[in-house]
């Protein structure tokens, strides 16, 4: 199974933003983007995101919700 999750480099290294359980030897696959490719990510995947998440027939869960 592929997980994918945040990182930052700071002082050369690769710092993880959330905690994962790695195993000695385990192999990694590092994709680096620069601010331009993150740009294109995040506005290409915001109308996606629109689509499932801003619709009519989850306002019912609101409703349920009390919002």
């Amino acid at each position: 199974m592929l997980t994918t999750i945040q990182a930052i480099v700071e002082d050369n290294q690769i710092k993880l933003l959330e905690a994962v359980p790695l195993r000695s030897g385990q192999r990694l696959l590092i994709t680096f983007l620069n601010d331009v490719d993150s740009q294109f990510w995040i506005e290409t995947s915001q109308s996606s995101l629109d689509t499932v998440w801003e619709n009519e027939e989850d306002d019912i869960y609101a409703q349920l919700l009390g919002g």
